[in-house]
């Protein structure tokens, strides 16, 4: 079902799909703010994203225009990507559990809709540029990186992964339904750079955190452990909570799909690793005791038994991404992860409470 304002007719705007999602629309919204036209496509089924778009045609009602609508409808999908003068393409079937328990969904949100875009895009005179958000998962398990536990956290312990992360030149290897569908939807996207030169790029996001972030158990987990300690709940631990992941600031993912998009041809058919880096690792425990300083209490967790694919360690070696498009330095954990609980607080009609001083041994 369309439900496309006349603000955009007869202009060329960036198509940006799961555009009121969390990213989409954080990129949505930079895109506006930059001068551009924007058509969001969604489906509105994640909870929250509605308000997200509310929030954008709100602030952009002269840049944002919207369809509602599935990206597995083909018809839907290529009316929007017809005029589209670049696409950003991060509407995906975002959880590992859910593509357990329904693999054939996954697939056609993940594989499908993207190579019907892909032919969408092939199919007109001068294919438009397409960017793809892909994700750390199409690595799999990483069980062969060598590990020790140290400070509540996962550490390789070869010293050039320690300091830099697991780079591009790491094989891929797909581990659940999720993870394949994004590898192959990845490859496809890569591939018709090469094979049709269509103007391609992809970002294998590691985990990107901040504000207009809808978290739960399953997705989305530093906007969830925040959620849960405003709300003065435990947090559910798949796990021993030693497990290491890169976070990113939005802001930080926004200005890399922006400087891709700049640059799109130099950089057309190459993937890159986007996230934090080592300096923004950072293991569940260490996010647990600083939301416990910044909400001025414990925050209680239980544990169980680890998931399918979980990765015991996965930080990014971004050090290609920022040296092709001239990235700044991330903005440190700590500094975003306030950022993001001041927001959850205001969102809730809460005040905000004055955090105690950090907490010594937490990877900065």
């Amino acid at each position: 079902m369309s439900d496309a304002t006349p603000a955009l007719v007869g202009r060329r705007p960036i198509l940006v799909t799961g555009g009121a999602g969390f990213i989409g629309s954080n990129l949505a919204d930079r895109l506006a703010r930059d001068g551009h036209d924007v058509l969001v496509l969604d489906a509105l089924a994640r909870p929250g994203v509605d308000r997200n778009l509310a929030w954008l045609t709100e602030r952009h009602p002269r840049r944002i225009s919207a369809v509602i609508a599935d990206v597995r409808s083909e018809t839907e999908l290529a009316a929007a990507a017809r005029d589209a003068s670049a696409v950003f393409h991060m509407a995906a079937q975002v959880a590992v559990t859910t593509s357990m328990v329904d693999p054939v969904s996954d697939f056609e949100i993940n594989v499908k809709a993207t190579l019907a875009l892909l032919e969408a895009l092939r199919a007109r005179p001068e294919p438009a540029p397409l960017i793809f958000a892909s994700t750390n998962k199409v690595y799999g398990d990483l069980a062969d990186v060598g590990l020790a536990l140290t400070d509540d956290a996962y550490l390789p312990v070869d010293p050039a992964v320690r300091a830099n992360g697991i780079g591009e030149s790491r094989p891929l290897d797909f581990h659940t339904p999720y993870g394949c569908s994004k590898g192959a939807a990845d490859q496809y996207v890569l591939d018709y750079a090469r094979s049709f030169d269509v103007p391609t790029s992809v970002l294998r996001m590691s985990c990107i955190y901040g504000q207009r972030q809808m978290g739960t158990e399953d997705q989305g987990w530093v906007a969830h452990f925040a959620i849960r300690a405003i709300e003065g709940e435990p947090i559910s631990i798949y796990g021993d909570g030693a497990q290491v992941r890169d976070v990113l600031d939005v802001s930080d993912a926004v200005e890399a799909y922006v400087a891709a998009l700049r640059d799109i041809r130099g950089i057309s058919g190459r993937a890159f690793n986007l996230g934090g880096g080592p300096q923004n690792a950072i293991s569940l425990r260490h996010l647990i005791r600083h939301l416990s300083d910044l909400t001025g209490r414990e925050v209680e967790a239980s544990y169980s038994d680890w998931r399918p694919g979980d990765q015991r360690y996965f930080v990014a070696d971004a050090r290609s991404i920022r040296t092709a498009l001239g990235l700044n330095a991330p903005v440190p954990w700590r500094k975003g992860v306030a950022n993001l609980v001041a927001w959850l607080q205001a969102e809730r009609g809460l005040d905000a409470v004055a955090a105690r001083p950090a907490r010594v041994g937490a990877l900065s």
